[in-house]
Formats: structure tokens, sequence, C-alpha cells
């Protein structure tokens, strides 16, 4: 907001009150009310392959021309595995430029696009409020390095359950340490997320 703009509200008036000082009010109550994200595991859920399901077949009715691949992904996709209870899917497209166009069809069916300047070679949807999301959708290139290393990282932990169990205990210990801090929480995984991609890589590169 301009200088100008500033003063030309601090001179309005609403019921006796500033409206500069309203407009402020709200943005501070606004802020304060927003749900902070906290890391609550939960034990592995059977009833999460079936909020999948559903959540896919929702997603090809709102925009499958456009889908060259949709996938489960993430911890609730692995048998057995404690997770947060947010069920991440995967869309693979052709290319980025078309997600704007998705935008709207998939705000229909509850997912609203989240900009994340930090993500180059993904976009991010959230269905539920910010801090209380159920499901989160991650759009990328189809076979795409992207598309590729989570399948990957995936199908590694359901085919090793040793190291499936290792990557659980970091997740506990993490969680318990950076309970109210989520990003944190989620950057601390990566080092051991990028091992098993690179083991992944390694074994199935050419696949």
């Amino acid at each position: 907001m301009s200088k100008v703009e500033e003063l030309a509200l601090a001179n309005e008036m609403v019921d006796g009150r500033p409206l500069l000082k309203m407009i402020f009010t709200l943005k501070e109550e606004s802020v304060s009310t927003m749900t902070t994200p906290i890391v609550q595991l939960e034990d592995y859920n059977p009833n999460w392959e079936n909020q999948f399901a559903y959540e896919k077949r929702r997603i090809i009715g709102a925009i499958g021309k456009q889908i060259l691949g949709l996938e489960h992904i993430g911890s609730t996709s692995i048998k057995g595995m404690q997770a947060k209870p947010i069920i991440d899917i995967m869309v693979g497209l052709r290319d980025l430029k078309e997600v704007p166009q998705l935008v709207n069809p998939l705000g229909e069916i509850e997912f609203e696009y989240v900009p994340k300047p930090e993500l180059i070679d993904r976009k991010f949807f959230r269905k539920g409020e910010w801090g209380r999301g159920t499901c989160h959708l991650h759009i990328c290139k189809s076979n795409s390095n992207e598309w590729r290393e989570k399948i990957w990282f995936r199908n590694y932990l359901r085919l090793n359950p040793q190291i499936a169990k290792e990557y659980v205990a970091l997740k506990k210990d993490l969680a318990s340490r950076y309970t109210h801090d989520r990003p944190t929480y989620t950057m601390k995984k990566e080092p051991f997320i990028k091992s098993v991609i690179q083991l992944a890589r390694q074994e199935w590169g050419g696949k």
C-alpha cells in the first residue's frame, strides 16, 4: 500500500472507526487464527488406500484429458508405515505450462493451488485448510526427474523393509523434536530421502 493510499484511508471512517486501522486489525486477526501445522504421525491406516482411490476418481473426472500418469506417493502409499494422515498424489502432464488451465477445474473438487516459488519442477495443490490439509496434489512433467525420483523412493521402501524401518525411526525422532515446525521436519528428512533415491538410481537408473 502506497503512502498516498494510506493517507486517503486514514481519513475515511466506518462506524466511527478509522478504515485503515480496521484493515490492519483484520489482517492481524486473520494471521492469528491460522492453524500452525504440526507433525503428528499415525499408525498405518488401510483406509488411506481407499482415500487415494476416491481422490483419484475425482481428479481424473476433473482433468483426465491432460493426465499422463497418476500415482499414490509418500508414506501413506507404503503399507505398514507410520505417516502424517495426508494423502500425497502425483499427477504427470506433458508440460507444466498446462497447469494454469487446471486451477479452476481442480478448485471445483476442493484442490486449491498454492504458489511455492521454491518449487521449480512441480506445482502444488492442497485439499483442506492451511495447516489441516487432508490431501496434497503434486503436478509435474511425466517421466521427469521429479516424477522418477518420487516413484523410486516409494518403490524402494516398499521393497526394502529394513530401510523403511530406518525411515520410520528417523521420522519419529524428528517428529518428537520438531512437532510444531513442519518445515524443519521436512528439511531434516531430505538427506535420508536423497540417499534412498541414489540407491534406487544405481539399481534402477535405466528403468
